[in-house]
């Protein structure tokens, strides 16, 4: 079975890749099998920037950045696809790099980025999504998001 059939037979649907017309810099970029994901933010089915904004530990809950870092898993998936044409290229996840927009004296942030860590292994299945992880905590992220995460990743040529 297919990475692309297991994705659809969880009921996953991908959305539009990231709106990102008015910045400077690409989504992603290839060198030679490496794959590098820009930090992706939240988004909805057609990439806007979802909700809800805030610190997480004040106006987001540790549930709701959960639920928002699988939102960025998506897009991640949405950008690999639209890069490579098929979440089937993907021949493993190398790294996850998770940024969370804390509020003061918020400390769960591992739990927080496991939102997009357990999907990468839930669509990919250990052997391919397994992968080395960074999260930590930031006094501000762009748009006022809960969650960023960039990712490496290595493609079949």
């Amino acid at each position: 079975m297919s990475i692309d059939d297991t994705f659809h037979d969880l009921g996953l649907t991908l959305p539009e890749p990231m709106q990102t017309a008015s910045l400077p810099f690409d989504l992603t970029r290839i060198d030679g099998q490496v794959l590098y994901l820009s930090g992706h933010v939240p988004t909805e089915a057609d990439g806007s920037i979802a909700k809800p904004l805030g610190k997480v530990g004040a106006e987001v809950s540790p549930e709701q950045a959960y639920e928002a870092a699988r939102k960025v898993a998506l897009g991640l998936f949405a950008s690999i696809h639209q890069a490579v044409g098929s979440l089937d290229r993907v021949e493993a996840w190398l790294k996850v790099f998770g940024m969370v927009n804390v509020a003061p004296g918020f400390n769960a942030i591992p739990p927080v980025i496991n939102g997009c860590s357990d999907l990468i292994l839930q669509v990919f299945g250990k052997e391919v999504g397994a992968h080395t992880r960074s999260a930590v905590g930031m006094a501000e992220l762009p748009f006022g998001v809960p969650v960023e995460i960039e990712a490496l990743v290595k493609i079949r040529l």
